[in-house]
C-alpha cells in the first residue's frame, strides 16, 4: 500500500478518457466490381500463375456533422500472357468519429490509421470475390499505410490530401 494521493476526478464530470480516440461508426461497400472476361477458359489450374498488379488509394473528407468519410480503394488486375484473367475494384468506406487529435495530426490519422481499421474487411471481401470468381483466394499481404501515405505526400509536394464537405 502506498501513501499516494488519490487521482483527481475529471474536470468535465465525465469518466470518459480524454486522450485521442477513433470510433468506427459505420463500414460499407461503396463500390464493388469483379470481372472474369475469359471464364471458363481462364479457370484451368494447369495454366501459369497470373501476374497481379495491385493499386491502393486512400481518401478522406470531413463532414458538416464533424465526422469523417474515409475510403480505401483497392484495384487488382490479374493478367496472363497479356490477357486479363480477372479485374476487381473495391471501394470500402467507413464513417469515423475522431476526438482528441490535433489539427496537424488529423490527416495522418485519417489516411493511415483509419485505413488500417478497414483493411481486414477489404482483404476478406477480395479473397471471397476471387474464390466466387472461380480462382483460389487472393489473399492480400498486409499493407504499410504509413509508407503509402508518405510516398503520396512526397509526390504532392506536401499538399493537404483530405477534403471537407
Amino acid at each position: 500500500m502506498t501513501d499516494a494521493a488519490p487521482e483527481a476526478p475529471p474536470q468535465n464530470g465525465s469518466d470518459a478518457p480524454t486522450g485521442p480516440g477513433i470510433r468506427i461508426l459505420a463500414q460499407f461497400i461503396r463500390d464493388l466490381s469483379f470481372e472474369n472476361p475469359r471464364a471458363p477458359d481462364s479457370l484451368h489450374s494447369s495454366q501459369a500463375q497470373p501476374q497481379i498488379d495491385l493499386s491502393v488509394e486512400m481518401s478522406a473528407k470531413g463532414r458538416i456533422d464533424g465526422l469523417f468519410d474515409v475510403d480505401l480503394k483497392l484495384t487488382a488486375n490479374a493478367t496472363r500472357e497479356n490477357e486479363t484473367v480477372f479485374a476487381l475494384e473495391l471501394v470500402y468506406g467507413g464513417l469515423f468519429g475522431i476526438t482528441g487529435v490535433a489539427e496537424a495530426d488529423l490527416e495522418p490519422v485519417l489516411l493511415i490509421e483509419c485505413p488500417r481499421f478497414l483493411f481486414p474487411f477489404c482483404r476478406r471481401l477480395i479473397a471471397d470475390l476471387s474464390t466466387e470468381g472461380g480462382f483460389p483466394p487472393f489473399l492480400l499481404d498486409p499493407l504499410d499505410f504509413a509508407a503509402i501515405y508518405a510516398a503520396r505526400k512526397a509526390g504532392m509536394g506536401g499538399a493537404q490530401m483530405i477534403g471537407n464537405a
